[in-house]
């Protein structure tokens, strides 16, 4: 029998996404084997598709430094997606996250491992809210943003955290393991998700840091990061009673009658267009402004592009029809034969409707790659 000498499990497996950050690499591992000098560890940085040879940097120190390891997604974003898929693909016993552009202290690595070796924590986190701690070179309105963002992330934790938005942590993986399965692991506050996903109010030793200025790379506040957040509230509070996404799409089509019936109100006093070409101009823009609204808020981890867009339009314009056929076949039959009330009737007609056009959507229109 062959002997077959097996590779050393790391203590501590740090998860580091980046996106075009090719001048941060080498740095980065740097000052992380300069402060973790007696602790067996590894990187694992998960790249979201770089344009700017972020990965052939990366390939560059693995080929010194073999506990630098490199995970390539495609098609996918998000820092809560690939710290769940950066820890699952290691087996260390301790899970730390930290960014790619330099702006967490690495200083606190070492505090955080004693910490949980000590076994009085589940999560050892750096906390920019805390003496000693500080938002660096944040402008009044990002700072103002933050604080709004973590006085309504409470609403969802079991246990008071200063700065419940940081993304630099570290925990065990039995902590992981208990979370894992909850978690909505949508945008990009992953530390929020795992609290708020844990079966029990977490111990939480929190060490003060000054946030630094980014070095290079690019920047992952967006709109589409507010849009993340509010949806992952959202998630924590009523996704286990029904999909997040499907409240978001039942919103927009409430606004979808809303645009529907200003529309026809426009055309019938303002254009005096017959009823039946003034309801459907006012169809044809509600369908438009829903598909809109949609393809940004309720799927925008999915959001259709170029060609797609007309594609998708398409599809979700034929979807739309048949729920509305269905819809007045429905009402129909429930105020007519079924002698039930008109309000009853639009009611029933109207969920069908919904149900459908959300089903029916989520799987073609929008489907997942």
């Amino acid at each position: 029998m062959t002997n077959i000498i097996a590779p050393q499990i790391p203590e501590l497996c740090l998860v580091i996404p980046v996106l075009n950050e090719r001048a941060n690499i080498a740095p980065l591992v740097g000052l992380i084997d300069g402060v973790l000098g007696g602790i067996a560890w590894e990187v694992i940085f998960v790249d979201d598709d770089s344009r700017d040879g972020t990965r052939t940097a990366i390939a560059d120190i693995a080929a010194k430094h073999p506990n630098v390891r490199l995970l390539h997604r495609i098609g996918r974003r998000g820092l809560a997606s690939a710290f769940v898929e950066g820890a699952q693909a290691s087996l260390a016993p301790l899970i730390g996250a930290m960014d790619g552009d330099l702006q967490h202290d690495e200083r606190l690595l070492p505090q955080m491992v004693k910490a949980l070796r000590s076994g009085d924590y589940d999560i050892a986190m750096g906390s920019r809210h805390v003496a000693g701690g500080g938002l660096g070179d944040w402008d009044k309105t990002r700072a103002g943003m933050s604080d709004i963002a973590t006085r309504l992330s409470r609403a969802v934790l079991k246990t008071p955290v200063s700065d419940p938005m940081s993304g630099f942590f570290m925990l065990p993986r039995p902590v992981f393991e208990q979370a894992v399965r909850g978690l909505s692991a949508i945008g990009f506050k992953i530390l929020l998700d795992i609290i708020a996903s844990l079966p029990t109010a977490p111990r939480i030793k929190e060490l003060p840091y000054v946030f630094r200025t980014r070095v290079a790379g690019e920047s992952k506040l967006d709109a589409g990061v507010l849009r993340d957040f509010a949806l992952l509230l959202l998630d924590k509070m009523i996704g286990h009673i029904v999909p997040v996404t499907f409240v978001m799409f039942a919103f927009v089509g409430a606004l979808g009658i809303a645009a529907h019936l200003l529309v026809l109100r426009i055309a019938l006093t303002l254009g005096h267009m017959p009823f039946s070409d003034a309801q459907l101009v006012a169809t044809g823009v509600a369908i438009l402004g829903n598909f809109a609204l949609n393809n940004i808020f309720t799927f925008g981890d999915r959001r259709l592009r170029g060609w797609g867009l007309l594609r998708g339009f398409l599809t979700f314009a034929a979807i739309c029809a048949v729920g509305a056929i269905g819809n007045l076949g429905v009402a129909g039959f429930l105020f007519g034969p079924a002698g039930s009330s008109w309000w009853v009737a639009g009611v029933v007609g109207a969920g069908m409707s919904l149900v459908w056009n959300y089903a029916v959507s989520s799987e073609f229109t929008w489907r997942r790659k």
